[in-house]
Formats: C-alpha cells, sequence, structure tokens
C-alpha cells in the first residue's frame, strides 16, 4: 500500500531509547485540519485512523476533511469512512467459524498451487475459550474441577483444532478455558491502550497508534475503560477486518456524558452503570459514540469506567469511551504491562492531545446530559431486562406490581417441590450467580460480594437447598484477590 500525507503528520518521537513514527494530529492541525483539538477523544482516534491510512483509494483527503468538519455538522452529514482497527478479538462460538474458514483458505491455495502458509490473519486475532463453560455442578468444592472436566469431554474437538490453528497461523493465538473472561482477558492482558507495529512503508521505526478492536461479543465495549476504541461486530465483519479489509462506517454523532460529584459510600458500579443506562436509554444513542468527560472522572476507578463501558450495548451506543489519564497509566502498571509501553502510552497521549487531566477543556459534542455521581442510589435491574432499573429501596412494592402487569401472575400459594422437603413459589431466588462480565470486572463488587458472604458466614445462614449457586471468576487475577483476602473461603462456605 502507497501512503499519502496529505497534512504531513507524518513525524517521529523517541521515548526511552527508542523512536516511533506516529501520525501527529497537532502537525495535521497546523497544515490544513483547523480546530480539531476541540473534537471528542473518540473522534480524535478515527481521524488519527484516516490520517495513518491514507492512500487516495480507500481513505482520500477528503475523507480526512470531513472529521474535522464534524465540527461544525456534529456527526450528522452522514459521511462514510473506511476505518481499519489495530487488531481483532473473538470468543470461541464465533471464533471457530473463522479458523475454519482459514483453514478452507489453505486448502484452496493448496489446490490452487500456492504457498498455503501465506493465509494468515493480516492483523493480530486473539480467540478467548470462554463461552462453553456448563454449571452442571454447584456448591461443592469439587464443583469447578468437574465443571471443567465436562467441558473438555463436549468440546475437545473444538478445542484440539483450536489449537491446531493457534500453532498453524501467523497472528492467531488462543487464550485456553478456564483463564477467564474474554473481556476482562482483554483489559488485564491483550490490550495495549498504544499499539505498535512494523511499517516499511511509514519509515524505518515502529509505528505507534492508538489500540483499538473489534470484537465477535457485543461486550467487546468494556475495554473502552481504558481508553481503547472497540465495539461488537458479526462474525462476517471481524473476519474482514481479520484479513486486512477496512469496516465501513458513518462519522457518528458523539453524545458527551459529563459526571460530576462523586459516588456515596455503600453505592456500587453496578449501581451507577444501572442509572447511566437508564440515563442514556431515555435519551437515545442508538449507533452514536458516547464519551464520559468532567470532574467526576477523577473519582472513577478504571474498573468503574471498564463497568459503564461494558454496558455500551444495554444503552445502545456504538460505544462509552474514557480517555487515557493518570488511573489509565496506573491501572497498566500495576497490571503488569511493559514499563516500556506504559512510558509510550503516556508520552503518545499527550503529544496527541488524547491524555485527559482535571483542568483538560470540555470537547465539543454533538449534545450532551450530565449526572452527577453523589445522587445514584442502590438500585437492581429488572423486572424483565437487565438495563431496567428498580430502587433498592422499592424492590418489594415494584415487585408486587411487576407480578400481574408485567408477567401475567398471581399470588398463587407455594407449590411443593417434589421428592424434597421444602415448596417454592413466585419470588423465591433459585439461583444465586456472579457470572456477568459487568461485575466480575470490578474489583470493589467482588470484594463487596466476598464481605457480605463473610458477615452470613459469621451469623450461620447459608443458601437455601433451592438455590443453586455460581462464581465465575471474570479472570485468574479475581481468584487471586479474593484467595488473598481469605473471602474465596467464606464465598465456598456459603455455597
Amino acid at each position: 500500500m502507497t501512503l499519502s500525507n496529505s497534512f504531513n503528520a507524518r513525524q517521529t518521537m523517541t521515548v526511552g531509547d527508542k523512536t516511533y513514527t506516529y501520525y501527529s494530529l497537532a502537525e495535521a492541525e497546523k497544515n490544513g485540519l483547523k480546530g480539531i483539538s476541540q473534537l471528542p477523544f473518540s473522534m480524535k482516534v478515527l481521524l488519527e485512523n484516516l490520517l495513518r491510512y491514507e492512500d487516495g483509494r480507500t481513505v482520500t483527503k477528503t475523507d480526512i476533511e470531513a472529521v474535522a468538519e464534524w465540527l461544525k455538522n456534529r456527526g450528522k452529514a452522514e459521511k462514510e469512512i473506511a476505518y481499519r482497527p489495530a487488531r481483532v478479538l473473538m470468543q470461541d462460538f464465533t471464533g471457530v467459524p473463522a479458523v475454519v474458514d482459514l483453514a478452507a483458505m489453505r486448502d484452496a491455495m493448496k489446490n490452487l498451487g500456492g504457498d498455503p502458509r501465506k493465509i494468515n490473519p493480516l492483523v493480530p486475532v486473539d480467540l478467548v475459550i470462554d463461552h462453553s463453560v456448563i454449571v452442571d455442578e454447584f456448591g461443592t468444592p469439587r464443583a469447578f474441577d468437574r465443571n471443567v472436566e465436562l467441558e473438555y469431554q463436549r468440546n475437545g474437538e473444538r478445542y484440539r483444532f483450536l489449537k491446531w490453528g493457534q500453532s498453524a497461523f501467523e497472528n492467531f493465538s488462543v487464550v485456553p478455558p478456564g483463564t477467564g473472561i474474554c473481556h476482562q482477558v482483554n483489559l488485564e492482558f491483550l490490550s495495549q491502550t498504544v499499539w505498535t507495529r512494523k511499517d516499511m512503508a511509514a519509515g524505518e521505526f515502529d509505528v505507534a497508534y492508538p489500540d483499538t478492536l473489534v470484537g465477535t461479543d457485543s461486550h467487546t465495549t468494556m475495554v473502552n475503560g481504558l481508553a481503547v476504541l472497540g465495539w461488537g461486530v458479526g462474525g462476517i465483519e471481524a473476519e474482514a477486518a481479520m484479513l486486512g479489509q477496512p469496516i465501513t462506517m458513518l462519522i457518528p454523532e458523539v453524545v458527551g456524558f459529563k459526571l460530576t460529584g462523586k459516588i456515596n459510600e455503600g453505592v456500587t458500579a453496578t449501581d451507577l452503570v444501572l442509572t447511566v443506562t437508564e440515563m442514556l436509554r431515555k435519551k437515545g444513542v442508538v449507533g452514536k459514540f458516547v464519551e464520559f468527560y468532567g470532574p467526576g472522572l477523577d473519582y472513577l476507578s478504571l474498573e468503574d469506567q471498564a463497568t459503564i463501558g461494558n454496558m455500551a450495548p444495554e444503552y445502545g451506543a456504538t460505544c462509552g469511551f474514557f480517555p487515557v489519564d493518570a488511573d489509565t497509566l496506573k491501572y497498566l502498571t500495576t497490571s503488569g504491562r511493559d514499563p516500556a509501553r506504559v512510558a509510550l502510552v503516556e508520552a503518545y497521549s499527550k503529544a496527541q492531545g488524547m491524555f485527559r487531566e482535571t483542568n483538560s477543556p470540555d470537547p465539543v459534542f454533538t449534545s450532551t446530559l450530565e449526572l452527577d455521581l453523589s445522587t445514584v442510589v442502590p438500585s437492581i435491574s429488572g423486572p424483565k431486562r437487565p438495563q431496567d432499573r428498580i430502587v433498592l429501596a422499592e424492590a418489594k412494592a415494584k415487585f408486587a406490581e411487576a407480578l400481574p402487569k408485567d408477567f401475567g401472575k398471581t399470588d398463587d400459594p407455594k407449590i411443593a417441590v417434589e421428592g424434597e422437603d421444602f415448596a417454592i413459589g413466585h419470588g423465591d431466588v433459585v439461583i444465586a450467580a456472579i457470572t456477568s462480565c459487568t461485575n466480575t470486572s470490578n474489583p470493589s463488587v467482588l470484594v463487596a460480594a466476598g464481605l457480605v458472604a463473610r458477615k452470613a458466614r459469621e451469623l450461620g445462614l447459608n443458601r437455601k437447598p433451592w438455590v443453586k449457586t455460581s462464581l465465575a471468576p471474570g479472570s485468574q487475577v479475581v481468584t487471586d484477590y479474593l484467595t488473598a483476602a481469605g473471602l474465596q473461603d467464606d464465598l465456598d462456605a456459603i455455597g
């Protein structure tokens, strides 16, 4: 690919003892793209992508200028662009067909007399096996081992095929079962916030650019909390991206969500995300980017941001983006990223105007809404959909109201369970599962669950015999910190 450089954006920067090529937004602004420093952070990521891939054919000078024009039309011009994510994330259900297609292409290449080893993904692809576990056994010390054993029995052929794929293809890696949920593995390990690669077309140095991705799971947006622009797509779109094809998309509207204040003690990230989701669904953000800004970000942990990003499918947005800030650097450091990479993230983000600080000016948005974090109260989702919210203090009254209205049921007497000495009825909890990636990614929520279990254990409480319990830690890190805090024993003790 022959690259153009219409706005003289291709520059170099040195971080530590290494020099990188990058596409400077500041230089592009000087050379014709006036005002782009006022763009939302997420739009700056799209703009950099177009500057880097300008070839006069799939990305033209006019396409790039259209992003600068966003400041005038705020995304309402319906202009198409060709966007190329840095990498692809897959889970096992959608990943297997992709590997089958790659294998079929190799067969075709061989039949045509070519070298089948030339068929490989053109961008890095990570496949995380996380959607196959079934909770067959629960409430016993051997439940996890038994469930994993059954998982391998059921899916052994599939896993052998994926293991072959990892060794056969370049740019393709597989995270084995039992490691964690794909989104948390992505957050804790795979994502780099700033990506690098060799590209001789751009010069002798490695190219540095924002970490971006598409994933074959709707909650790929969780990684937006780490300032990584990503969202869920279908399998065909993911395969196209995997083979180096651009994703055609409209330049989006960007809704700014201003956060002020600070969350009160006893209020969790789950309460916050249910409130945010309720507000955004009322506003209407389908097909739009949502970007969070404001002084309240100073009081949100990165894990809280990831929880909010995770729920983007529920509030209907393409993504729920948070910019790079000091907490991003702290998270990258504590999660074991290379110090040189963390230094690059800081230097690159600041050079590109992509680093948020407390006194940073607010970007320009298509429209905005605002939430004072101190007004968020404990809530639960329901009565039917995960995006619906009920204030916890009103749960009993709301259930009594929803039983006839939403479910067409009356307060029938309890029904005796055959072979057991108990009866169950409407409103009885029968499943207690800590499995959602929205919750298992957040240490404060998981530790709170462990503390509740500890208090219940101290009081001699236990689960009812009709309740099926399960805990699916989002990653091995979750298991480690629950164990280190002594909370895993308390969770195990109550089933």
